[in-house]
């Protein structure tokens, strides 16, 4: 358990390491950020990712002190990693579960970053609905990642609670996802708006907090006559982190169904919701043209929650992590080139 300790307070230290240079040093002055700060961001993010993937495939076993076969069959079958190990090969057994390891990270990196092109759709909404000047998106978006990061943490150590107690529990889970893939097909983008005066963050921060009526440029908070208010800027926050709850309902059981590593899953879903800040700024202008990515959206979410309920006979079968991946990536890119191929007709309404 040390090791676990040790390892998850070291990567915590690494990401309030980062985003405490993002905010002093990179965007100490509010701005507008330019597509050619948003792609370096997410270049640097993605990079990050892409290292801690090589970091687990040549030293996973860190993760979870790992030091002997003995300690390696018990958390292989701790976490149901579907693979087979070597019981007289130590060394070939551990390079088999350090694959498994980063594979599954790499996967549900991959699907928490697609899913999170959904959460941009609505971010630029609640964004343009409630008039956000452009310099205070990074602003909003840099807070309402560390509620994120709080609220992730809560949700997938309590879900992985829930699932060993009750392993039930991931046929929910995949039902919910079916669900949820089969109404995101059918629903109509053209017609969701967000009501400024009625959305329901709105009404319960107005019953508990005095709301300022104007924007007092950053501020989420001002004090006027001695009473402290909010501003119209901290009601936008706290909108965009009711919106990542309600997707981290989606994305979380998303990834379980790809491991059930809860550590696996907690650096998978932060490595893709720290990148979420600069994917928005450099789709924020081009999101319009891939209006077919929300279908693909929802056939992932549907081919996830049926890998969840049919998981038992999948692993039968010999599907796999990569297996699932190669799927993954081909519904994404069959969205996005189908999108590039057909573009959408504006002037046919």
């Amino acid at each position: 358990m040390s090791n676990e300790i040790i390892f998850f307070c070291s990567f915590l230290l690494f990401i309030v390491l980062m985003l405490a240079i993002d905010l002093g040093l990179f965007n100490k002055k509010d701005h507008k950020v330019s597509m050619k700060e948003a792609a370096i961001m997410s270049v640097i993010w993605v990079s990050f990712a892409i290292g801690f993937y090589f970091l687990l495939l040549t030293n996973g076993e860190l993760l979870h002190g790992i030091s002997n076969f003995a300690i390696l069959q018990e958390i292989t079958a701790q976490n149901f990693h579907n693979i087979s190990l070597l019981p007289d090969n130590y060394q070939a057994s551990l390079v088999i579960y350090n694959q498994n390891l980063a594979l599954e990270f790499l996967t549900g990196y991959v699907i928490e970053y697609a899913l999170s092109v959904d959460n941009i759709f609505v971010m630029v909404l609640i964004f343009s609905a409630f008039g956000v000047d452009e310099k205070y998106y990074h602003r909003v978006l840099f807070w309402g990642i560390i509620g994120a990061v709080l609220m992730r943490f809560l949700f997938i150590f309590l879900g992985s609670t829930l699932i060993n107690e009750f392993g039930w529990i991931l046929y929910v889970f995949g039902a919910f996802l079916v669900y949820t893939g089969i109404g995101m097909f059918f629903s109509n983008d053209e017609e969701e708006k967000i009501d400024t005066e009625n959305h329901k963050v709105v009404r319960l921060a107005s019953k508990y907090f005095s709301v300022y009526p104007e924007y007092a440029g950053n501020k989420f908070f001002i004090k006027i006559d001695g009473k402290k208010m909010v501003t119209p800027l901290f009601i936008v926050l706290l909108i965009v982190e009711f919106t990542d709850l309600i997707f981290a309902v989606d994305s979380i059981p998303a990834i379980f169904a790809v491991t059930k590593d809860p550590y696996i899953v907690f650096f998978s879903n932060i490595f893709a919701i720290l990148g979420l800040r600069s994917m928005f700024f450099l789709l924020v202008n081009v999101i319009h043209k891939f209006h077919y990515l929300k279908l693909g959206l929802a056939f992932l979410l549907v081919f996830i929650g049926v890998k969840m309920l049919a998981h038992h006979w999948l692993t039968l079968w010999g599907f796999t992590t990569v297996h699932s991946l190669f799927v993954i990536l081909f519904i994404l890119t069959t969205s996005v080139v189908a999108s590039l191929l057909f573009p959408k007709n504006l002037n046919k309404e």
